[in-house]
């Protein structure tokens, strides 16, 4: 919680690790944290100016507290020259397979089949496991094209011009990693972020159409009902 997180972050093991994770930056070090370590990781510095991630139900403290670093609470990894954060709970998963990924892909591949992460949910509460993104330069770059246009709508001259393809190429391997056209992908990841905006604030269903693109509510409460099964009150409620 944020009153004792704030109290434990002014101890000076703290302090000190923030002086040792800047000298290992110094020497060319990846830098990773997870959870709330990512608040040790910001006390160091490191973080100002790069994109990161933490805890979702702490990022208005680490806001605060840190406002030179680009936060994004919804993504379960992000990653920003070397340095690489990593959200709540099992995220720490995660960033071991981000690891494992940077040497082999197939091994991060096999490792998540034998621990079954492809079928758990990341922190936004729908997204699809990160690694299964990252596998792929092309859909990885459509990945972060697409979040940052979710509000603004679809277009698949854009997504191939920012994904560096060709339109049939970015379609073949959104495929190929992820069994979706890049539109069913764009939808995804505008679920993904409405229910994460339900569970995390007090927006009304309205607004929070508005804020991944959609007209109006109705549409959202259809969508969330088909694809999940599920009604505004049940997202807000479940824990």
């Amino acid at each position: 919680m944020p009153a004792p997180l704030e109290a434990a972050l002014e101890r000076d093991d703290v302090h000190d690790a923030a002086a040792a994770l800047r000298q290992w930056a110094r020497r060319g070090a990846m830098m990773t944290a997870a959870c709330i370590g990512t608040f040790v990781m910001a006390e160091s510095g490191l973080l100002d100016g790069q994109r990161a991630t933490t805890t979702w139900w702490l990022a208005p403290l680490f806001r605060k507290r840190y406002p030179n670093v680009l936060l994004d609470e919804s993504n379960m990894i992000v990653t920003s020259g070397r340095v690489v954060t990593a959200g709540a709970a099992l995220s720490h998963m995660d960033l071991a397979l981000w690891i494992i990924r940077s040497v082999s892909p197939q091994l991060a591949a096999l490792t998540a089949k034998y621990l079954i992460v492809d079928s758990r949910p990341s922190q936004s509460a729908y997204a699809l496991v990160d690694h299964l993104v990252h596998a792929d330069p092309i859909v990885q770059r459509f990945e972060h094209w697409a979040r940052t246009r979710l509000k603004r709508g679809f277009s698949l001259d854009a997504a191939a011009r920012a994904a560096g393809a060709s339109k049939r190429t970015l379609a073949r391997r959104l495929q190929s990693v992820l069994g979706k056209s890049p539109l069913e992908y764009f939808q995804t990841l505008r679920v993904e972020r409405a229910v994460h905006l339900l569970k995390t604030g007090d927006a009304s269903v309205d607004e929070v159409a508005a804020q991944v693109g959609y007209a109006d509510g109705a549409t959202l409460r259809m969508l969330l009902r088909r694809t999940l099964n599920a009604g505004v009150r049940e997202i807000r409620s479940a824990q």
